[in-house]
């Protein structure tokens, strides 16, 4: 319904009839060490603007400015758009450390910020800010199901030393804790480090029944690349950072039988007929692929369409204020936040004033590396059979 209601606006507006444009600043990090991801984000969302150049009677505008996969970056360019190009609304960026400082000045200018990166800011002094990501909780939950399922008792740790490996970590411990599974190591590495053989020689000193990496994009290589050096015959697991086509040609065969969590848009030809999340995914593949002549092989971009998905919903709920003014911002950012039902590619939107996060359940399935490909996990004997 969303999407026959906006192209149908679009398509009958002319080019006198728009009224204010709606600007969207965009931040990803189109180089650096997180580019596996930045690069994706931004198709994504250019997908979206492909299909939806106009959002409820306004040209949308978009404004896309490169990060470096720099925090420091991130919040700088976040002011500049601001400030300086006067956006509406903000996107971005790429790693969580940078969408911290991304959501600080959105904070600080009363801006909405839509974040593809799953960012841990709760409580009302972040309530401008919402995410499409799945809360790690949720996605970390889903693994450790699994490794319950396959009869894992113990369970190391290896991550980034930044607020992503914190946010792994911590979610890792609590589900772990819940099920019965004891964490054994908690090993760190920084994002452009080189090597971490001494990281993965403790965690095999520990003989851990599997590994789970708190990493994302090609960096997130590293550990399984060593793991294997080190001929490691336990289990394998990660985060949902990690399923970009990146990170596949740098794992190369050290990832096979890598079991991650994912939207469903990575196997949405596999969802039911008539399922809403199944059509916005292959909505979106089909602008994609219109647009780049390749249909997506990540989940990232999904994320940004989503976003723009989101920004649509909301601002054609917006109906007395204009774009480019401090009360249609407020305005945008309750509308967001009253988002109620809205089909995604990952799952089915519902912001409230208590969560920044718009997914349940069923914005979760497993995936696993099959001969170089993602392919939706079968259900694992129980342990014992």
């Amino acid at each position: 319904m969303l999407g026959g209601l906006l192209l149908v606006g679009a398509s009958c507006m002319t080019a006198s009839a728009w009224g204010a444009d709606l600007k969207v600043g965009v931040i990803s990090s189109l180089s650096g060490p997180v580019s596996a991801l930045g690069i994706p984000y931004e198709k994504g969302v250019r997908a979206a603007h492909a299909r939806f150049p106009g959002i409820a009677g306004h040209r949308v505008e978009l404004i896309v400015l490169d990060d470096a996969s720099d925090p420091t970056t991130a919040g700088r360019n976040a002011r500049k758009l601001v400030n300086e190009d006067k956006v509406d609304v903000l996107i971005g960026t790429s790693g969580v450390p940078g969408a911290m400082a991304i959501a600080a000045v959105a904070q600080e200018l009363k801006t909405p910020l839509i974040s593809p990166t799953p960012v841990s800011l709760p409580g009302p002094e972040h309530d401008w800010t919402v995410a499409t990501s799945q809360p790690f909780e949720l996605m970390v939950s889903a693994v450790v199901k699994r490794m319950k399922a396959a009869g894992v008792k113990t369970v190391a740790f290896i991550g980034f030393s930044d607020a992503l490996g914190d946010l792994a970590y911590d979610s890792l411990v609590r589900s772990a804790g819940e099920l019965g599974i004891e964490v054994v190591a908690n090993e760190r590495y920084a994002r452009g480090d080189m090597s971490v053989a001494g990281q993965v020689l403790k965690i095999i000193a520990k003989r851990p029944d599997a590994v789970f990496a708190g990493n994302s994009g090609t960096p997130g290589a590293l550990p399984y690349l060593e793991l294997a050096n080190r001929q490691y015959a336990g289990r394998i697991y990660g985060t949902h950072g990690l399923i970009n086509a990146d990170f596949v040609r740098v794992g190369g065969r050290s990832i096979e039988g890598l079991e991650v969590p994912s939207g469903p848009v990575l196997v949405a030809e596999q969802l039911p007929a008539g399922d809403p999340v199944r059509e916005a995914s292959m909505a979106f593949r089909t602008s994609y692929e219109k647009l780049y002549g390749a249909p997506p092989v990540d989940a990232f971009s999904a994320y940004t369409y989503d976003a723009l998905l989101v920004l649509a919903d909301a601002a054609a709920r917006v109906k007395d204020e204009q774009p480019g003014t401090p009360a249609y911002r407020q305005a945008l950012k309750e509308a967001i936040v009253s988002t109620r039902d809205l089909a995604g590619t990952h799952g089915i939107y519902t912001f409230t004033p208590d969560s920044r996060y718009g997914l349940d359940e069923r914005a979760v399935v497993m995936v696993r590396m099959e001969g170089g490909r993602w392919k939706l996990a079968a259900q694992p004997a129980p342990s014992g059979q």
